[in-house]
């Protein structure tokens, strides 16, 4: 039979063949009865048309076993093995987005904010088909049989009883008991709309507006709620936090190992301090040894410890560029120590002076200047790079307090007279001078590293907060006033993002507390009720805020991780 034969119409149609050989070639001449009309086909060229058509249908065969068995594969390990990919073929989504649909991982939890779930509505109603369900809502993984059977009597059970409609009603089946479960965990549980793959949180336009301030970054796939299934296809960050803002009410924190744990001090601390590169911590006290500890929240190895025999510690702090460490006690003179060449060299007394203390003093953020406390209200600039006296400032009180601004060319200063001074430092003038509002005595002033603001403390407890510009321009009113002390504030410092201003008076046991800067309130959980603080001395922050250390007079360290930060 012949090509033409078996690619004819139909059989009432009848066909006319005749061979001829013209010039040492065979043609089929075909002729139809109805029309006359004549095809003429070389038979080499058809049998290459029957070749190349077998394989066509070949290729097509295979094409579409590769698809069946790709959608097979899916259906059965669920993409696992095969990479994302882009420009796929119409098909080939279809089958993948079919494949997605049919294979929930999860029960989803569609429990409303009424008492009454959207479990217990849908079972109650009736009214939508199983197919509108099956688009709206992926199926549960199991499902116990055994619940349809199950009764259970709420009214004999006291901590059931919450679950019934009316007073009448005691025995439901199994499904309406877990449904009424759900409502009543919903009920008393609000705050788990993260858990529901399809819930969309609201924020208002000033929160979106922080997030892009505070340099949110989501991860890419989840800031659309349908794409929220991808969770367990990534093994990427859901958010990647840069720069996100503390929230006020209850701080997360967990307790370390003290930081001293190597080598406990034997009398009470009075210094602190984290060094620029976040892992070494000086450590000095009334026991006149100056220790150094290598932090890591578990072992605190000490690394290096300096004893001075004539000078117990009342205070010890680094240099911010790091290369030295001031150390100061009542005496007329004070100590450097050298970081790199391991060398103390000491600093004055100072000539023209009669101090016979210098044990109070702060230093510059450029390291270039250390501002001591002296007698009469006088502040005393000391180079140091030169250990020598520069310049000296004269309030018309006593100086109790001291703190430079962050950019190191002010210095604000309190004392006996209950007025916070503002010196330039490259004049050396005092350009303003006003009342700290309720305050007879300023015993602490803090400048935070960034910002406008610094906090002022007085001998009664009261701790004001300033806008600085706000007070030098006149407006001598505080924008938050800090009761929760009671006695005499001894130290206050704020966080390396100034969202944490830790206040606290070594005169009474605990009197510790952490303010929560942007909202202007206390941390209710701090300090920790068993009362672990003792009576705290000194504190400080790391670097990036992610270690705090508190020192007590019971020669302790205490270090704490604060778990808003990633970064020591």
């Amino acid at each position: 039979m012949s090509l033409i034969s078996q690619n004819a119409l139909t059989k009432e149609v009848g066909k006319k063949k005749k061979r001829e050989m013209v010039k040492d070639k065979i043609e089929l001449v075909e002729e139809e009865v109805g029309d006359g009309d004549k095809t003429v086909v070389d038979p080499t060229r058809n049998n290459k048309r029957k070749k190349g058509r077998k394989e066509e249908d070949d290729e097509q065969l295979e094409i579409e076993e590769g698809k069946e068995r790709k959608k097979l594969e899916s259906f059965l390990f669920s993409n696992l093995y095969s990479p994302v990919g882009f420009g796929k073929d119409d098909e080939e989504e279809e089958a993948r987005e079919e494949v997605d649909n049919n294979s929930a991982l999860f029960f989803t939890d569609r429990s409303a904010d009424s008492t009454l779930s959207v479990y217990e509505e849908d079972i109650e109603s009736g009214d939508e088909s199983a197919d509108e369900q099956d688009n709206n809502e992926r199926k549960p993984v199991w499902v116990d049989d055994e619940e349809k059977k199950t009764s259970i009597n709420i009214a004999k059970i006291n901590k059931l009883r919450k679950l019934r409609k009316g007073e009448d009603e005691s025995v439901i089946s199994g499904e309406a008991y877990e449904s009424r479960l759900r409502a009543q965990h919903m009920k008393m549980n609000r705050g788990t709309d993260w858990a529901r793959p399809n819930s969309q949180p609201v924020y208002s336009s000033e929160d979106d507006d922080s997030d892009k301030e505070s340099g949110v970054v989501v991860a890419s796939g989840y800031e659309r709620p349908e794409y929220a299934d991808d969770v367990l296809r990534s093994n990427e960050d859901l958010v990647l936090n840069r720069s996100v803002k503390l929230l006020p009410g209850l701080l997360e924190y967990s307790r370390l190992s003290d930081a001293n744990m190597k080598d406990p001090s034997q009398g009470p601390i009075n210094s602190v301090q984290f060094h620029k590169n976040a892992q070494l911590l000086l450590v000095g006290g009334l026991d006149r040894t100056l220790k150094f500890f290598q932090v890591d929240g578990k072992k605190n190895e000490m690394i290096q410890s300096i004893f001075l025999e004539d000078c117990p510690i009342r205070k010890a702090a680094f240099l911010p560029d790091g290369s030295q460490a001031i150390i100061s006690g009542r005496r007329k003179f004070a100590y450097s120590f050298d970081l790199i060449k391991a060398q103390v060299d000491k600093i004055g007394p100072l000539a023209g002076r009669d101090e016979k203390s210098l044990e109070s003093f702060e230093v510059s953020p450029d390291s270039k200047t250390i501002a001591f406390l002296g007698n009469e209200g006088c502040i005393l600039l000391v180079s140091s790079k030169t250990k020598e006296l520069i310049g000296t400032l004269k309030m018309n009180g006593s100086v109790r307090s001291v703190a430079f601004t962050n950019d190191g060319h002010q210095l604000l200063s309190s004392g006996g007279d209950g007025q916070i001074y503002h010196w330039d430092l490259r004049t050396r003038l005092c350009f303003h001078k006003g009342v700290d509002e309720g305050c007879l005595t300023g015993t602490a002033l803090s400048v935070p590293p960034v910002g406008n603001l610094f906090a002022a403390g007085s001998d009664s407890g009261i701790v004001n907060i300033y806008n600085r510009d706000e007070f030098i321009g006149g407006k001598r009113k505080p924008i938050k006033v800090i009761e929760n002390l009671t006695t005499k504030v001894d130290f206050m410092k704020f966080s390396p993002d100034a969202q944490i201003l830790a206040i606290s008076s070594r005169m009474k046991k605990n009197s510790m507390k952490l303010v929560h800067v942007p909202s202007l309130t206390v941390f209710s959980n701090w300090p920790p009720p068993n009362k672990a603080v003792h009576y705290p001395s000194c504190m400080d922050f790391s670097p990036h805020g992610g270690f705090m250390a508190v020192g007590n007079a019971a020669g302790k360290v205490l270090l704490y991780k604060l778990h808003h930060y990633n970064r020591a």
